[in-house]
């Protein structure tokens, strides 16, 4: 790839808070949150490849996306988004994970039977032009005009600076699947893997299966997110998500707790998990 921003990129992050009333002051753009998968989708003509949030690469389960970034997207280009499944009931969470699988045949025919869309909202490079130092101000501007022929399943995501606005979409559209909404400095520059942005998610409880882990970036002593899962009246475990946000020193107090319980992947109920690329 010849692009002024390569893969792999860690994606930008966001703080949580509890309400809009814990925003900062300031010029700031609304988003919903999306659920989905975090990407960054790189394109170079013929050549794309779409990044995960762990910087492992993904183009290999949504071979319909990149035939769609190559018709809608501009020739060279990097943008940040959200890979979703969308249907007339709202966004599909769990056939979006049933889309990561080791069998080609498989992936293959997920592409046709639940095929994704992919929302963007950021720009991070264009051309020649390298934006991530740029304001988000102006990374949005060029976003959309960069976007303005674009047809579905690329998306781009809605936004506004009215904070009324946002509160009407926090609470009307949970019932599609959002996740909540997404606050983003205007004057802030691309910052990957920091929480410069906020986010404000709707709560919801659960008692989950802790089902797997993956260890933190800073050492093997340490998690770095918990795999949730909860039991279906028939008896299988399904995927519900991962938590990870933890103080650094209860990520090393998890992870010698859970030691007991580490199991092999033959005797796991996802053991099929155990081919997937890495």
């Amino acid at each position: 790839m010849d692009l002024p921003v390569l893969p792999p990129v860690l994606p930008m992050l966001a703080k949580s808070i509890k309400g809009f009333d814990q925003l900062p002051t300031g010029a700031v753009l609304y988003e919903p949150k999306w659920d989905g998968f975090r990407s960054i989708v790189f394109r170079d003509g013929d050549d794309v490849e779409f990044g995960s949030r762990n910087e492992r690469p993904m183009t290999r389960y949504f071979p319909e996306l990149v035939e769609v970034v190559k018709a809608e997207l501009p020739e060279r280009c990097v943008l940040d988004g959200e890979i979703v499944i969308a249907t007339e009931h709202g966004l599909d969470f769990e056939a979006l994970q049933q889309r990561i699988h080791p069998a080609t045949s498989r992936v293959t025919m997920l592409s046709t039977a639940t095929p994704a869309s992919f929302v963007a909202f950021d720009l991070l490079a264009l051309a020649d032009d390298d934006l991530t130092g740029r304001p988000f101000r102006e990374r949005r501007a060029r976003l959309v005009e960069a976007l303005a022929g674009a047809r579905a399943p690329v998306h781009l995501t809605p936004a506004t600076e009215d904070r009324a606005t946002a509160e009407q979409w926090f609470t009307q559209f949970e019932g599609a699947g959002l996740d909540g909404v997404v606050a983003k400095p205007l004057e802030g520059t691309y910052q990957p893997d920091k929480r410069v942005m906020f986010k404000l998610k709707h709560e919801r409880t659960a008692d989950c299966v802790v089902a797997g882990y993956r260890v933190h970036k800073s050492g093997p002593d340490a998690i770095g997110s918990l795999l949730l899962g909860l039991y279906t009246d028939a008896g299988v475990l399904n995927s519900v998500g991962v938590i990870g946000a933890f103080p650094m020193a209860r990520r090393r107090e998890l992870f010698a707790e859970l030691q007991p319980l580490v199991t092999m992947f033959e005797h796991h109920p996802w053991s099929w998990a155990g081919n997937l690329d890495t």
